[in-house]
């Protein structure tokens, strides 16, 4: 017998539809994964109640490594990929995400970031798809350093779901001169970067936290380091072979951390036209002023800044240089950002919702998705949200399919 989980026809009754310039009661009907109908649907279709609650997009989550979590709760202990996919793939429903990429960090680093690790999560996800409840992409957050992560992401844009690529290089971030901040270092290709001296004592205090998470003692850490940091001069062919694949796959290809507008350049030039996180103002006003996606944290937003001193989110939503904001570590986030910010009147709901929704499935290439709007995939999620209070998911549609659903107590 069918039911409403599995019906392929479904109506959802009595919300208030958040649609792209304006937020109005309605109806929206559901045939076969799809929005169909918005407006007064009368029928005996099956139905979901939406009475008092917000419907709108599901998120779309283009940088999220919360999963690690899942598959290292604690340093050095590891779970099975397969039981953690599962509760990440739960978490990501129960917060209203219906499609994520998950950075996956391939580093030359040991441990947790490994590429041996990587390859293994990005095959998990490809094979458990089908009992999967949201759909679950890759963004490959490539450390520019790890030449022997290259054939791993030419192997995986040929997968069935379309990764992402985000180039990232903290091997130079950690290489940087003692005097100069994150944020000010130079291009990190550019003759005028300065290099710290790897026997520099403060370099132990530098990369601990990496070495931790890497499983090693500090002393091998830094010799690993000093062995990668050999590579520099190859890294630019390297860089530029991954994004001439990337270019032929159709990839959405990333920089992440940019601190110059020549860094945003350079990539630029290579196809990756989406600006992640960038550190300072005029590298956000060159990727404006260039037409390109611009990402924040959403951590950053909820948290009133960066937790390193970077540019704060909820300033560039309002000065109009934000276009997603990504959950970075932390799911719930994501909507609690858009909380914080409608509550600061930062922007209209509509506009606020978009930086979850539209904003991100825009920049990933997915044009199918992030709206209510007829033709669109049902990728919704009904919220609880009363004037002044947390909003909380109460249900997520993913292609039409229920993938989470709860009831308040007192419901």
């Amino acid at each position: 017998m069918r039911d409403v989980e599995t019906d392929m026809t479904l109506a959802i009754r009595g919300a208030d539809v958040i649609l792209a310039d304006e937020i109005v009661p309605a109806d929206v009907l559901i045939v076969d994964g799809r929005i169909a109908e918005i407006g007064d649907i009368p029928g005996t279709h099956k139905v979901l109640d939406g009475r008092g609650q917000i419907l709108a997009p599901a998120l779309v989550d283009v940088h999220g490594d919360a999963f690690e979590r899942q598959l290292m709760p604690r340093p050095g202990v590891f779970f099975p990929v397969d039981t953690a996919v599962l509760e990440t793939d739960r978490q990501l429903a129960a917060n209203g995400i219906a499609t994520a990429f998950h950075a996956i960090t391939l580093s030359w680093e040991p441990g947790l970031r490994a590429v041996s690790r990587g390859a293994e999560l990005v095959q998990a996800l490809t094979d458990m798809a089908p009992r999967l409840t949201v759909e679950n992409r890759v963004q490959l957050r490539w450390e520019t350093f790890a030449f022997e992560a290259i054939e791993l992401i030419e192997n995986a844009l040929k997968g069935p779901l379309l990764p992402s690529i985000a180039f990232n290089d903290h091997t130079s971030m950690m290489m940087r001169s003692f005097d100069v901040a994150v944020q000010d270092r130079a291009f990190e290709q550019s003759p005028d970067f300065t290099v710290a001296d790897l026997a520099d004592t403060r370099m132990r205090g530098r990369v601990a936290g990496s070495a931790r998470r890497a499983d090693l003692e500090i002393d091998p850490y830094i010799a690993k380091l000093g062995q990668v940091w050999a590579r520099r001069e190859r890294v630019d062919a390297a860089i530029q072979r991954v994004a001439s694949a990337g270019r032929a796959a159709g990839a959405a290809m990333f920089s992440h951390d940019d601190t110059q507008p020549e860094t945003r350049a350079y990539y630029r030039a290579l196809g990756a036209h989406i600006a992640e996180f960038p550190m300072v103002l005029e590298v956000a006003k060159a990727a404006r002023a260039a037409g390109e996606p611009i990402i924040f944290g959403a951590p950053n937003a909820v948290r009133g800044g960066s937790h390193i001193g970077s540019l704060g989110a909820a300033d560039m939503v309002e000065e109009g240089l934000c276009d997603a904001l990504a959950s970075d570590y932390y799911y719930p986030a994501m909507l609690a950002a858009v909380a914080r910010l409608d509550a600061e009147m930062r922007a209209s709901r509509p506009a606020l919702w978009s930086l979850v929704s539209t904003g991100p499935a825009r920049a990933s290439g997915l044009m199918d998705r992030g709206e209510v709007s007829v033709g669109q995939r049902a990728d919704l999620v009904l919220v609880d949200w009363p004037n002044g209070q947390t909003p909380a998911v109460r249900t997520t549609l993913s292609a039409g399919r229920i993938a989470y659903r709860s009831h308040a107590a007192s419901s």
